[in-house]
């Protein structure tokens, strides 16, 4: 399977995440930790420093993983916005603007500070709001090879109807992405 094309910066709204294979961008407290070990394309961070000009998180997120310096290991700089509910009760810090306006408006105000550089929207909860609302560009997603089986998913959205995906790059934009993995350890049967 071939891998994507660069990230290019175009003022896009982009939904990014590395995900499990089940569907897990997080563990169940906002764990990161499960993604050590997997390995990247040389140079895929690189793309996102230097197209992201803004980044989009939620409340939650933010109170679980409060470094800014800690995006791209610190690689990227610029503002960062986290909508929240309750802005009067977040620790101010540098370079983070705290937000309490409709989603729609967080994307204005992330576009305009991103200066034609991609908005990267790091919130599964703010993203499926801005996909239903017709504001996410493209949704760019890193498959890593393990099964949480619990954690915060991507999208969740019960009893919502499904959203159809157009795959970006050449071929047929409806065609099944296929993956094949092996378990990296499996037991023996005895006998």
């Amino acid at each position: 399977m071939s891998d994507t094309e660069p990230q290019t910066a175009g003022g896009k709204v982009l939904w990014h995440f590395t995900m499990s294979l089940d569907g897990f961008v997080a563990g169940p407290n906002h764990e990161m930790d499960w993604m050590a070990g997997a390995s990247f394309r040389p140079s895929l961070a690189d793309e996102y420093v230097e197209t992201t000009g803004a980044v989009l998180g939620g409340r939650d997120g933010w109170d679980h993983h409060p470094d800014p310096g800690g995006i791209y290991g610190g690689a990227w700089k610029g503002p960062l916005f986290v909508l929240t509910h309750h802005p009067e009760d977040a620790t101010p810090t540098d370079g983070v603007t705290f937000l309490s306006c409709d989603p729609a408006d967080a994307v204005r105000i992330g576009l305009e500070a991103a200066g034609g550089k991609n908005l990267e929207v790091f919130s599964p909860t703010i993203g499926r709001q801005l996909l239903e609302l017709g504001l996410i560009d493209e949704i760019d997603l890193h498959i890593a090879p393990v099964l949480l089986g619990q954690g915060i998913r991507l999208f969740d959205n019960p009893g919502g109807e499904p959203i159809r995906l157009h795959r970006l790059g050449q071929g047929d934009p409806a065609s099944v992405v296929n993956v094949r993995y092996r378990p990296a350890t499996t037991a023996k049967i005895p006998g």
